[in-house]
């Protein structure tokens, strides 16, 4: 197995990074970490999405706000909500002032579509490659499953191997306390540079991951990579160390919007309201 992620994103223009169904906070922090890596690629477009909400206790990672819940993202969509079709005439387009222009012709008689009745979306994927992060088969990412991902190339991280029917993975996953202590070594092993944000993503979802390496799975090369997180700037910000300022204004329900930065009462993550 080769462990650089390079090796498979060299011919891809654009790399969707895939999060599996209801992911847990290692596998947002590794898919995360990865994006945040991959987009330091030049001539790389790289997109993050989730079939899942994002839920508030993920607001600590770093690039969540980059998790996208729609797929299709490659062609522009506009159609017309409760607008009989047969109504309209043509259409044309221009290009005005600089400026592009669609415009639509009823035919005589007929109202053209209101304001209210059009809905702009996207559709169609623009990816090359997918990244599945975490999952054990393919029920975990149904949108590979899509016509626009038919024949778009596979690649996996995780902790043991995904079981996927009738299509080709390029495979990464290795054994490990978590997700993001093998995301972590590929990152590094594929020549990315690990930033103080990346570290710190990878740092929270080992400690979330192994319950504050307590767990059976940990090992001193465990240690060894907390180590090298720490001293590329990641932060400790376990859910035990949590304050309230770590978290966006209005994430967390009775907290007051502007909390000072000395504020660090702990009422409030044991579900008491705050005095």
């Amino acid at each position: 197995m080769n462990n650089s992620i390079k090796s498979v994103i060299s011919t891809a223009k654009a790399v969707l990074v895939m999060l599996p169904n209801n992911p847990t906070f290692d596998q947002v922090a590794s898919a995360a970490s990865l994006y945040l890596a991959l987009s330091t690629e030049q001539g790389k477009e790289v997109s993050l999405y989730s079939p899942s909400p994002m839920i508030v206790e993920f607001n600590r990672l770093i690039g969540v706000n980059k998790v996208k819940s729609e797929l299709g993202n490659k062609n522009l969509s506009i159609s017309f909500s409760n607008y009989d079709p047969q109504g309209i005439e043509k259409v044309s387009w221009d290009i005005d002032k600089g400026e592009f222009k669609l415009t639509i012709v009823p035919k005589a008689g007929v109202a053209s579509p209101s304001s209210d009745q059009v809905i702009v979306g996207y559709a169609g994927v623009a990816a090359d490659l997918v990244i599945l992060v975490g999952g054990t088969n393919e029920a975990d990412f149904a949108a590979i499953t899509s016509e626009d991902l038919a024949k778009v190339s596979l690649a996996h991280i995780g902790v043991s191997q995904l079981n996927v029917t009738g299509r080709t993975v390029s495979e990464f996953a290795t054994p490990g306390a978590a997700l993001s202590e093998v995301t972590a070594k590929i990152i590094k092993d594929s020549g990315y540079n690990i930033e103080a944000d990346i570290a710190t993503n990878l740092l929270m979802g080992v400690e979330e991951a192994t319950q504050e390496f307590s767990t059976s799975g940990v090992t001193a090369d465990t240690f060894m990579l907390v180590s090298e997180l720490m001293r590329a700037g990641g932060k400790r910000l376990s859910q035990g160390q949590v304050k309230a300022q770590d978290f966006p204004a209005g994430a967390i329900p009775g907290m007051p919007q502007n909390v000072p930065s000395s504020w660090t009462e702990p009422k409030i993550f044991k579900g008491t309201s705050v005095s």
